[in-house]
């Protein structure tokens, strides 16, 4: 049985100046965003979308991932606790992201981004869905790090059952690592091959919802639910709930997007 590692939220001191692990995961996501999609619009630019845009995409959805998923965090999560401390709400270095939040967020992002470039909507979102996964996977390691999110009791026999010692002595599932497993790098892997060839509109855009609803709705079973909004429900957790319609959407992207 393994006991968390309890690092340090700062991985770099300087002076006043404290550079977080959970900021420097964002930023690792950024980075992988914005050297794969130059790669791919290098690759294919039948696509429309050149390595100059993908700046500009950039720049749109870090917007939409830190408003939205703070603001998800906030509505979703724990609207009672930043309600009563509002001025906490900003403290984004201390964590605490919605994915759903953020995943609504950068959706309005690359709305406008579309408008204002006179493109399709699904034009930009297939092209963007195999660049995410990264990103989220180091999102979830950033959650490893901060010791945030972990897992249900698991069976002391379990060899990578990890204890959280500021949360009890039970063993626990390190869930952050199975989500970073699931969906980061295999949903990654599975996108980043199924680009490989042309497909129809919008059908890249479903299967990443799909690919990411069933990862997320499979790991809540090893995570901690959250309250959420609903309270608690170890049968189907705020992050099942949420995770449902991304599934439901995604098969009628793909069914519409292979009728055309």
């Amino acid at each position: 049985m393994l006991v968390h590692p309890q690092f340090d939220p700062i991985a770099i001191q300087l002076g006043p100046l404290g550079v977080h692990w959970y900021g420097l995961m964002y930023l690792a996501g950024f980075l992988a965003f914005l050297s794969l999609g130059k790669l791919r619009a290098r690759r294919f630019p039948e696509r429309g979308l050149t390595p100059a845009d993908v700046d500009d995409l950039l720049t749109y959805g870090v917007l939409g991932v830190i408003i939205g998923g703070r603001l998800g965090e906030v509505l979703f999560y724990q609207p009672g606790y930043y309600f009563s401390h509002p001025f906490e709400i900003i403290a984004i270095w201390r964590g605490g992201m919605s994915f759903h939040g953020g995943f609504l967020g950068v959706l309005a992002a690359m709305a406008l981004f579309a408008r204002r470039r006179g493109m399709r909507f699904f034009q930009i979102t297939d092209f963007i869905a195999p660049l995410v996964p990264l990103g989220l996977m180091a999102g979830r390691i950033g959650n490893f790090i901060n010791g945030e999110l972990w897992g249900r009791v698991a069976d002391a026999a379990l060899p990578w059952a990890m204890v959280f010692p500021w949360v009890d002595s039970q063993p626990r599932h390190p869930s952050q690592l199975y989500q970073a497993a699931g969906e980061g790098l295999c949903l990654f892997l599975i996108l980043w091959l199924f680009t490989h060839r042309s497909r129809p509109v919008g059908a890249v855009s479903g299967l990443f919802l799909i690919g990411y609803g069933a990862f997320r709705f499979l790991a809540e079973y090893f995570r901690e639910p959250d309250a959420g909004i609903f309270g608690h429900s170890y049968t189907i957790s705020m992050g099942q709930w949420l995770s449902l319609p991304m599934v439901l959407i995604g098969i009628g992207f793909m069914v519409r997007a292979y009728r055309k």
